[in-house]
């Protein structure tokens, strides 16, 4: 996926929060509040694993990719929802690339 594909649909999502509930999945999302958009993340997380466990014995992808962009559609839904967006976090991604992983998680539990 594009940084464009990701922005396109960034501005997607913050048009429809605006729109009537009724009328866009997103706005009724919206409406429902943060703990309602959480949990939809948590069941397309939950639906990712256990297609990746699936897509590991049987060598098929198609579900895993499937899930897979639900779970970011629904990130990217809680991001907005939350004021932020996909460039928020390809910023931070963007941070790490001179960082090894073991120096990023030791740099994470200075700072608490």
């Amino acid at each position: 996926m594009s940084n464009d594909t990701l922005s396109a649909l960034a501005r997607v999502l913050e048009q429809r929060k605006q729109a009537a509930p009724d009328n866009s999945y997103v706005a009724s999302l919206h409406a429902k509040g943060l703990n309602k958009i959480l949990e939809k993340v948590g069941e397309e997380a939950t639906e990712t694993l256990l297609a990746a466990k699936d897509a590991q014995r049987s060598g098929q992808t198609k579900d895993l990719v499937y899930e897979t962009a639900d779970l970011w559609f629904h990130s990217l839904v809680m991001l907005s929802h939350l004021g932020l967006g996909p460039d928020d976090i390809l910023q931070e991604l963007e941070r790490r690339f001179d960082l090894s992983g073991l120096e990023e998680k030791a740099s994470r539990t200075e700072k608490k």
